[in-house]
């Protein structure tokens, strides 16, 4: 993606949730412009660690004794619960010159668990305060260190190349001198010269996935941008891979909502799946059960009417998953789910035997 592309993608991020992206891009390609302009056009404050100038002590603050108790100073730059809505850019963070200021910096831009507030030692932050990252890539052509895979598993990393459209815009309205913007207009070549692919060992990974459900479920990236994004949180097989999912809505499984609460509409679609896409409506339906196994009795009704259209082998695997959920295992050994339930059940305990 370009400079005002990814503009787009952290505005997104960053107003609307707590993750962290990382902007991966060569030098002078407008990383740190453009994740200024971005903080303007969000109306934030804008704070940045240039993270190759800075030490632990920067980081955490300096301790000192209160009482019997070490206490740590709250460092200048972090902003306070009452300050303004601020973007802390850590700047260079793969250029840390000390491996341990690299692991003081680790804490700070994991993305806060539900319920715990992102924090540095013994600092937090409030989350009205947002944090993105810039860097480098490590491709041999700067000092800089090579981020670890849980790092990297915390971020959203987002590629940044040169384009001269965007250029040529940023140009035109910084009003650059004629002659130049006129000499690059016929000489695109010149404005950079790409290094080496920015590759970061960028993999899937249940937190990946979750990052991924986060944007999913709360932010509208256009089109073009939605698979890049994704790729730099699990990888560009992967984001290949849940994009055709996504597009491909005739092959798609039926869900786990679907049939619990909207039986009689894809009662035909659930009965004529392959064994494959079957098993994804199974594996939703029992990990849905497991959180949350109350049922109405037309949902109770739906989930047996389900388990009727199940091939052989299917069903009686389905309903010994079942079985193990105690609140779901009472409403299946209802007698008028016998017809239904009962081979199942039969089979089952023959097996036990």
């Amino acid at each position: 993606m370009n400079v005002e592309q990814m503009k787009i993608v952290v505005k997104e991020i960053l107003s609307k949730t707590d993750l962290t992206p990382c902007v991966v891009g060569h030098r002078g390609v407008g990383k740190s412009a453009g994740i200024l302009q971005a903080c303007r056009e969000l109306d934030r404050r804008y704070v940045s660690l240039r993270l190759g100038q800075m030490e632990v002590g920067d980081l955490v603050g300096i301790p000192f004794r209160s009482g019997e108790v070490m206490q740590w100073s709250r460092p200048s730059w972090l902003p306070g619960e009452e300050d303004a809505p601020t973007v802390i850019h850590c700047d260079e963070l793969n250029r840390a010159q000390q491996e341990d200021t690299l692991q003081a910096i680790f804490q700070f831009v994991e993305p806060p668990a539900d319920g715990v507030l992102r924090a540095i030692h013994t600092h937090t932050l409030s989350r009205r305060h947002k944090v993105v990252v810039s860097i480098n890539p490590p491709d041999g052509s700067y000092q800089v260190a090579t981020l670890d895979r849980a790092l990297i598993d915390r971020m959203v990393m987002l590629f940044v190349e040169t384009d001269y459209q965007c250029w040529a815009r940023y140009a035109q309205k910084r009003e650059f001198a004629g002659e130049v913007r006129q000499f690059l207009a016929g000489n695109h070549g010149l404005l950079a010269k790409q290094g080496m692919p920015m590759e970061m060992q960028v993999e899937p990974s249940e937190r990946a996935w979750e990052m991924v459900s986060v944007l999913k479920k709360n932010c509208r990236f256009p089109a073009e941008l939605e698979m890049e994004v994704y790729s730099g949180i699990v990888g560009k097989e992967a984001a290949i891979a849940f994009m055709r999912w996504l597009s491909d809505r005739k092959g798609r499984p039926v869900t786990a909502d679907e049939v619990l609460n909207d039986w009689p509409s894809v009662a035909g679609r659930a009965e004529a799946q392959r064994d494959d896409v079957q098993a994804a409506t199974i594996n939703d339906l029992s990990a849905l059960l497991q959180v949350s196994p109350e049922l109405s009795q037309d949902q109770e009704d739906n989930l047996v009417s389900y388990i009727a259209v199940l091939p052989r082998d299917l069903r009686f695997g389905f309903v010994k998953s079942l079985l193990k959920i105690p609140h779901v295992a009472l409403l299946l050994v209802k007698d008028k789910h016998d017809a239904v339930i009962f081979d199942a059940m039969q089979a089952i305990s023959e097996q036990a035997g």
